[in-house]
This record gives structure tokens, sequence and C-alpha cells, in this order.
């Protein structure tokens, strides 16, 4: 029987484990930010308090303990301290809460104060606590824990300042002892990593306890863990912190753009490390000159990712418009922008190849908005495009975007998405802070309304208040005004702000509407039409020789499905294959039908691809399962599920270098899945 070696797992009373004289632990570089709420220390405190008043064989398990030892003073720390990998957030909890009780009782009760001041600081070192934090904010925890702060901190915001003075308002005095008790009853697993374990494995595999890690927690982390403390505060101090700083809140978004960027792969919002798992695959392991080249990448993405959130810190006040108007429509496209800013920044396309790109941005969305259809998953396949070139990016985007007659027909008849932004645009509004989107028509109208100063809308037969209720969202009907004028305006019939308010506006659209005699469903009508040419031409559509793809999906952007979910036989209408139309409904049947057709058309792809991955060609039929022979001596495994399927279909005609050439038609079926 083998043993384990490199680590050592013994379970230890936490409060003996942390009082004892050769405890000393620091926070590596490459750790999150303390970030435990109120919340969680609420719990903590509900648990210690339901523990006290058990008797002495009841314990509360707290979870595992993961550090290693120092062996030298590169690591960050002194020989024979706790290097921390996993556990901070628990610790540092408990030792604001220790610090709580001291400061209670340190001028009551001197023995137990002396008890609870062995948690907290070194032996023969009353002026460190045992735990080092992070040098970040190592002088805030010290300074609350050893009460030492000074009036300059009175204002300070941070989670050690309030999580100690939640514990300072939750416990009384009287209470100290309760909850000392409580806390000698908790217990963990201390587990110590000799120098040959993989701590970043371990770390992961530990991650399911106490508050989850995010994915940029885990990027940093495994950026910089396996490096020596020197290593880490140059990568930290050069590159993390400017991205940090860059990013901000934002900064989880950020990675996940970068990742879609680089890769041209759509990375999930929502999943179970789904960006992390990404980041590895992109960037494995890497020498530090490797590290150094990436980072310094990352960050100068960081730079441009920061003006893309806040496009007035853009100097050039026509791209950080047009950079404002992007916004418009949330951030899922940041990816392709930041490739053409990025490409602009370095003088391989000029400034108006990028306004251009964010012209024709703005255009896709809107008129996608405009007429029903989804802009989801549609950046990844765009920053393929420019890949190869901004005029195959203009190819691309012309595509997938409705053409005019489309547009027409949906601003006729169909609500107007962001209105404030498109009115303001057809008026040359740059700022439409201080305006207001003003409906013509009301949405709700008093009985007494009018539109033409002689029938009221009591008048109106029900077929004419419908018509004119179905086109109060429209183009026509609507326009922007100061906010002033919308408020004296409100629930005016039209003669009314036709004479009185709209004459007085500095918005050229609305001051033609006061040179119209009424206002019913045919103005509104003959206004829409005349504002959707100059719609069409603001957010034009591409001149290139392109088809509309009808809702076609590339195979590289095509979804995986766990199992095989309900519909999976009627998940696709049809499928493109290099302008072949194929009657093909189910993945079962595209992944053995594009085998085949490699396996005949480039048999060295799929070869390369089995090769590399494991599969799914074989020699022989090894085990119980669906298999069909491409030869007397190949055989290819069906797998096992819809997701594997399709991972493999997208990995064979990407070495095929085929996969911008492939696309599915998703059913309506495969649409609700």
């Amino acid at each position: 029987m083998g043993s384990a070696t490199n680590v050592d797992a013994v379970a230890v009373n936490t409060v003996a484990w942390l009082s004892a004289p050769e405890t000393a632990i620091v926070v590596p570089v490459y750790q999150r930010q303390y970030r435990w709420d109120i919340g969680g220390c609420e719990r903590l405190l509900g648990d210690i308090r339901a523990v006290a008043d058990l008797d002495d064989r009841n314990m509360h398990f707290i979870g595992s303990i993961l550090s290693t030892v120092s062996a030298d003073t590169d690591a960050g720390a002194t020989p024979g301290e706790l290097v921390l990998i996993d556990g901070q957030q628990r610790i540092t909890t408990l030792m604001l809460l220790v610090a709580a009780l001291h400061h209670t009782v340190k001028d009551d009760n001197p023995e137990l104060a002396a008890e609870l001041e062995r948690v907290l600081v070194r032996a023969g070192d009353a002026d460190h606590t045992k735990l080092r934090p992070h040098r970040a904010w190592a002088r805030v925890f010290e300074s609350v824990v050893l009460d030492q702060r000074g009036p300059e901190d009175a204002d300070r915001e941070s989670r050690f300042d309030d999580n100690y003075a939640f514990f300072r308002s939750q416990v009384r005095r009287d209470e100290v002892p309760r909850i000392w008790r409580g806390l000698q009853k908790l217990e963990h697993v201390a587990i110590t990593l000799g120098s040959g374990a993989n701590a970043q494995q371990i770390f992961e595999s530990l991650n399911s306890t106490g508050e989850p890690l995010r994915d940029h927690e885990l990027i940093h982390n495994y950026v910089l863990m396996g490096l020596s403390h020197a290593q880490q505060s140059e990568i930290e101090d050069a590159y993390w912190v400017p991205i940090e700083r860059n990013t901000g809140e934002a900064i989880a978004s950020f990675w996940r753009h970068l990742l879609v960027m680089t890769t041209g792969r759509e990375v999930a919002v929502a999943g179970e490390r789904s960006v992390y798992d990404a980041f590895r695959q992109r960037f494995p392991r890497m020498d530090l000159d490797t590290l150094r080249t990436d980072a310094a990448e990352w960050r100068d993405y960081s730079d441009i990712y920061r003006i893309l959130l806040v496009p007035s810190q853009e100097p050039d006040a026509e791209i950080g418009r047009q950079l404002g108007y992007v916004n418009t429509f949330g951030r899922g496209m940041y990816p392709l922008v930041m490739r053409a800013y990025r490409d602009y920044a370095l003088g391989v396309t000029d400034r108006a190849e990028l306004i251009a790109t964010l012209e024709n941005i703005q255009s896709l969305l809107l008129r996608r908005t405009i007429s029903g259809l989804s802009n989801d998953r549609l950046v990844a396949r765009l920053c393929r495009a420019r890949e190869n070139g901004p005029d195959a990016l203009v190819r691309a985007i012309a595509r997938i975007m409705p053409s005019n007659e489309r547009v027409r027909v949906e601003l006729k008849y169909g609500a107007l998405p962001h209105a404030a932004y498109v009115l303001g645009r057809l008026a040359g509004v740059e700022n439409s802070d201080g305006f207001d989107v003003e409906h013509v028509f009301p949405l709700t109208p008093a009985d007494t309304w009018t539109g033409d100063g002689e029938r009221t809308w009591a008048d109106y037969t029900e077929d004419e208040q419908n018509s004119h209720r179905a086109l109060a969202p429209t183009l026509g009907n609507l326009t922007l005004i100061e906010t002033p004028l919308a408020e004296r305006g409100f629930d005016a019939s039209f003669p009314e702000k036709r004479d009185a308010l709209y004459p007085q506006s500095r918005v050229a659209i609305t001051t033609a509407i006061a040179g119209t005699d009424a206002w019913g469903t045919a103005a509104i009508t003959a206004r829409t039409a005349a504002l959707t040419e100059a719609f069409v031409r603001i957010w034009a559509r591409p001149q290139v020789i392109a088809i509309d793809d009808d809702g076609l999906t590339p195979i590289l952007d095509a979804v995986r499905r766990r199992g095989w979910p309900r519909g999976w036989e009627r998940e696709f209408e049809y499928v493109e294959y290099r302008g072949e139309h194929w009657e093909v409904y189910d993945i079962k049947y595209l992944f053995n039908r594009i085998f085949k057709r490699l396996w005949a058309d480039g048999r060295e792809h799929v070869v390369a691809f089995s090769a590399r991955r494991g599969g799914p060609l074989y020699p022989e039929q090894a085990w119980n399962g669906q298999w069909d022979a491409l030869d007397e001596s190949t055989f290819l495994y069906m797998g096992w599920d819809s997701r594997y399927m399709l991972s493999a279909v997208q990995g064979v005609l990407g070495e095929a270098g085929i996969a911008s050439e492939v696309f599915v038609k998703y059913s309506y079926t495969g649409t609700a899945m």
C-alpha cells in the first residue's frame, strides 16, 4: 500500500491551533480580497452560540484549512510560517470575532483577555497579528484587530471594519464567556502540503466549501500560484493591479470578453467556473517570460476596457461618442470592440475604419432588435470573421443584418426600441440628458384629448381608438423634447402642444410637428415613413454582396447540450454544409455524416484530430456501444451524449479548416430546448 508523502491532514481544535505559540500565518499575494459579508458573520455567530450551549461532546466542524510551510524568505514568509492557500475567509472572520471579544473584556476580565490575545498576536510580538494579510490591506486589518485605529480611519470603509463592528454590536459583555466557550468547540482539518504537492489542483478541489471563489479570483490564483514571492509581486504590481483598477466591478466580464475575443468561441455567462475553465484551456501553464508577455497584453486590453466602460475618457470626441452609442445595447459586443480599438491604437487600422466598425455594430444590433431577432451568441462569430480582416467582418455583419425592406415594415407597426438613442441621433442631439421621449398621441389619453381640436377621444369609435393605440409606440408618434416642456405638456391635447410647446423646442424633428394641422393615424404613418428613410441612412446596412442567412447558426456557435434532452431528435430544421443543403435533424445523424464525409474528402484531418483527442476513431470495436465502420480497420465510436458528439463535430471541422462553412438551422423544438 502506498502512502501520501506530499499531503499531511490532521483534525485539530481551531482555537488551540491558532493559540499555539508557533502558529504564524501569512496570506500570499495571489489570494483574493476578504469579502465575507454581514450575513456570513451572522451565520457563523449563530453556529457558535448553538454549539456553546451543548455539552462538551459536541463540536462544530468548519471545514478544511489548506497551507504549506514556508521554507525560505523568497516565499514571502519567514521559514516555518504557514502560507495560507485556502481558508483565509474563515480564519480572518474568526480573528475579527476574537478581536471584538478581546476589546470588550480587556479592561474587566484580564484572564479571559489574555486567552483571547493568544489567538490574535504572535508570541513575544504584541504589535503583529498571527494572521498576516495580503500587503494591500495588512495595515487596515491590523489596525482593527489590534485596536489601533486613528482619527483618520473614522470614515474608512472596509469589510474588516464592518464585520468587526457587527460582532461588537451583537455580543454583550456578559455573553463573551459563552461565545468563547463556543469558539473553543470549533475544529477543522489542517492540511499541510509538501514540496511535491499540486497546490492549485488541491485548492480547486477544496473550493466547494466556504465562500466560493469567482472566476476572476480563480484566474488570479492560477496565474500566480507556483511563482516565487518576488515573481508574484512583480506580476501583481505590474499587471494584475492595473487590470483590477481599470475594470473595477466589471473584472469578471472583462475576462469573459477577453476570452471570447481571443478564442472566437462563446463563453457562458453563468455556469460552474466556465470562464476559468476557458482561461486554463486558452492559457495553459506558462513560463515566466510567456506570462509576462501575455499579462502585458491583458493589461493593455484592460486599458481599452476602461474606456469602453466610461467612453468620456476617450480623447477623441467622436470615437468616445460612438463608444457611448454602442453602450446603449449593453456590453455584449465588447470583445469585438476591444479588438477593433486595439488595432486602431496600434495603427493597424485608421480612425475612419474604427468609427465605421462601431457604426456597423450599432446598425446590426438595432436592426435585429427592431426585427425581433436575438443578439445573443453573435459576437464570437464576428470576432472570428475579424481575424480574416475588416472586409470579412463587414461581410459577416451584412449577412446577419435585416434588410431595409424588413426594417421599414417593422418600424411602421412595431414599438421603437432604445427610443431616446434613436430619436437623439435622428435629431442630431449628441446627449439626450435633459430630454424626454414624448408620445405625441399619449399612451393613455383622457376622454377630452383631441387630435384636431374638434373631436374628443370619447367621440372616437372603438376601431379608431384601437388603431391609435397600436401606433402609439411607433417611430412616427415619438419625438424628443426638453424635460421642462414635456412636463408642461403632460396630458395636453395635440393642438395645445402644437401651438404652445413644440415651437419652443430646439429639436428639429419636434418643431417640425408644429406644422401638422391634426394628429391621427395618417399623420403618424406619414411621419414614420419620413423618419424611416433617415433611419436606414444612419443605421445603414453595408453595401456588399451578401445574403441573409435566414437565422443560420455557425456550427462553432451551436449549443452544446448535456445528455439527450427532450426533443433532441428534431433539434435542427436542416444543416448547410459548404453550400449543400442536408436534411439532418439531430446531432447523432450529423456526427455520423460529418465524419464519413471528411473520411472521404480529408482523411488526414480526421486522423490528426482523433490522434490528438484520443478518439473517436479506433482500430477495433473494443467495448459495447454504438459504432460505425469507416473501413475494414477503422471504426467510429458514436459516443455517449449530445455534448460529446457536437464537441467532436466542431473539433474535426476546425481541424479541417472548414468550420466557417458549416451552419445549422435550429427548429422550433431546438430553439426552445
